[in-house]
Formats: C-alpha cells, sequence, structure tokens
C-alpha cells in the first residue's frame, strides 16, 4: 500500500517540477472583486454591482456586518450600507475568501467529504485569525481572514488527482500525502494567483513550529489559530512544548493561556467561526 503513497507524491511532485500540475482558478467575482479593489478610480458602488450579481455571496455579507464582530448601532439591511461599513479592502478579501468555498466540492463522496471538512478548518481558522489580529497585532484582520481560509487551498488538486485518478487509498495513507505535499502546492496556487507575498507564504510556514522571524505574521497568525483549534484533543500537536514556539511570544501570547478560557475573546472567536460558515 505504501506504493500508492509513493506513486502518489512521485507524479504529484514531478507534475509541479514540469508544471504540469493542473492548478484550480480562482472563482470569477473574486477575480472581479479583486479588479475592483486594485483598481484607483472604482467606487463602493462597482463592487456592490460585481457581489450583488452572487446572491449567496451578498447574504453572507450582510450578515456578517450584521455580527457581533461589526455590529453598528442599526441593522444593516443591504449590501450597499454593509460595504460601505465594511469598507473596500474588507469586503473584497472577505468576498474573494467566501467564493472559494464553492472550490471545495466534489462528485465522489470520500473527496467531498474531505473537501468540506477542509473547508470547515479553514473557517474556523479563518475566524481566529480575525480575532487575533485584532487584539494582538496592527496586521490587517481581513488579510489574516483570507491567510486563514487560504493556508489549506494546496490540499485541492491532491485531492482532485486521487478522484480524476479513481485512487482508492486509506484515510491514514491520504493523510499523510497531503501533510507533505500541500504546503508547496498551496504556495503555488496563491502565487498563480498573484497574491501578496506574505500570503503565498503561508500554506508553507504555518506548521513550521520553529520558525524565527523578526516581527508577526499572517503565518504565525495562522499557526496559533490552528493549535488553538486542536487544543483539548489528542491531536500530536498538543504534544509539543508550546513554550518552543516563538510564534507565542511574537504575538505577545502566553502560550499556557487557553484563549477559550477567556469569555470574551472566547465569544468573538465563536462569532467569527460561525461567520464563515
Amino acid at each position: 500500500m505504501t506504493n500508492i503513497v509513493e506513486t502518489i507524491k512521485s507524479d504529484l511532485t514531478s507534475a509541479i517540477e514540469n508544471d504540469k500540475l493542473v492548478l484550480p482558478t480562482l472563482p470569477e467575482v473574486a477575480l472581479q472583486v479583486r479588479d475592483i479593489a486594485e483598481s484607483e478610480d472604482s467606487a463602493i458602488a462597482d463592487l456592490v454591482r460585481v457581489i450583488s450579481n452572487d446572491t449567496a455571496l451578498s447574504a453572507r455579507i450582510i450578515r456578517v456586518c450584521n455580527s457581533p464582530l461589526f455590529r453598528g448601532s442599526r441593522a444593516i439591511e443591504n449590501l450597499n450600507m454593509a460595504v460601505s461599513r465594511l469598507g473596500m479592502a474588507y469586503t473584497s478579501n472577505l468576498a474573494m475568501g467566501l467564493a472559494m468555498e464553492q472550490m471545495f466540492q466534489a462528485t465522489s463522496d470520500m473527496v467531498d467529504k474531505r473537501l468540506r471538512a477542509t473547508w470547515q478548518t479553514s473557517t474556523e481558522v479563518a475566524g481566529i485569525c480575525h480575532v487575533l489580529a485584532q487584539h494582538y497585532t496592527k496586521l490587517k484582520p481581513d488579510q489574516a481572514t483570507l491567510a486563514g481560509l487560504v493556508h489549506l487551498i494546496g490540499v485541492l488538486p491532491i485531492l482532485r488527482y486521487v478522484e480524476d485518478q479513481d485512487i482508492q487509498i486509506s484515510s491514514i495513507m491520504l493523510d499523510n500525502v497531503i501533510e507533505q505535499l500541500h504546503p508547496r502546492i498551496g504556495s503555488l496556487i496563491l502565487k498563480k494567483w498573484d497574491f501578496p507575498k506574505e500570503l503565498q507564504d503561508v500554506p508553507l510556514e504555518y506548521a513550521n513550529f520553529q520558525r524565527e522571524v523578526p516581527a508577526p505574521d499572517y503565518a504565525d497568525l495562522v499557526m496559533i489559530a490552528n493549535l488553538q483549534l486542536v487544543a483539548g484533543t489528542d491531536h500530536p500537536w498538543n504534544e509539543m512544548d508550546f513554550s518552543t514556539i516563538s510564534a507565542f511570544s511574537r504575538l505577545g501570547l502566553d502560550p499556557e493561556t487557553n484563549m477559550a478560557e477567556e469569555e470574551d475573546l472566547n465569544a468573538q472567536m465563536e462569532a467569527a467561526m460561525a461567520l464563515l460558515q
């Protein structure tokens, strides 16, 4: 059975090296949203026009806006008000991130379950990243949310490959393949999508627990958010000595503190995670 693992790994690795790996493309609405956000002379109305073509996306952005994380004095009823309150940068990053959900679906049951579980983890990590960025750093919460949403994007081509080739493989072996290959593939995808350099590095760096960098960055946020997410479970990461992970001190966090026990912070994390579901 290990041969299958080796075969998948060598197939995917040579596809990466020969530039033959089919990388997913960003959904059309995400591309349009980004163009508007990056253009000098675009207005909120342009962003509203593009997003309003996607009813589900519009509804979710309005819901985010009415959540405890952003709640202003009055309820937001329409997209125009929502975009005005959130601002262009936040709305566009949120819309791009949420538009990616449609990519995490497959026809075969096993792959579909995995993709949905991957998206679920991504949204939960993104929610925690938002709150960490807001409370502990000068990093942008919208970029932090996006970093969380894309940190596992490299899982997509691996599962697509398994589905296309109709490979029968045990869950444990598939985990092994994913763990070894998704960071590199994820970084390639984000490069192809022209994401900012600090986000391109996130898939590669978020599980590099011994990393040393001069200042907190998005990979630090995604790392701590992942550790927060598995706290109290039997995940192997919980066997590490957290005091050796310098990302905690860069964010000004005590590795001994369980954030889930801080009521206010926990309520915010719950809210942020629920939002993106």
